[in-house]
């Protein structure tokens, strides 16, 4: 397993002591052997830094989404968004006023 995944992992799981989960950014690998993976996490709300010797069996991917099928299958088929997908984003959101009646029409109640 990359360790970058072991990250991703990471951040689904809450501090034992108040409960906030992890951030990716502040879990540090220092290293692993025969399947164990010792991590530094840090938890930004409470303040408390960890040691963790983590062991993966088996990692089930599960998606969590308020998108109906056919949302999520047109999605899907899009792809990763490019530089130049992220750098229209950047120059349309500089440009946005905020205002989503406007940008989608106005929508009729009752």
């Amino acid at each position: 397993m990359e360790e970058r995944n072991i990250k991703r992992l990471m951040a689904s799981v809450k501090c034992s002591s108040c409960g906030h989960n992890y951030d990716r950014h502040n879990v540090r690998i220092l290293g692993h052997h025969l399947g164990v993976w010792f991590l530094s996490a840090y938890c930004p709300s409470c303040h408390n830094r960890y040691l963790l010797a983590v062991t993966v069996d088996k990692v089930k991917a599960e998606i969590v989404t308020d998108l109906t099928e056919a949302e999520f299958a047109r999605f899907k088929k899009c792809g990763v968004p490019t530089a130049d997908d992220m750098l229209d984003m950047h120059c349309f959101l500089k440009k946005f006023n905020g205002d989503f009646t406007q940008l989608f029409g106005r929508e009729r109640v009752g």
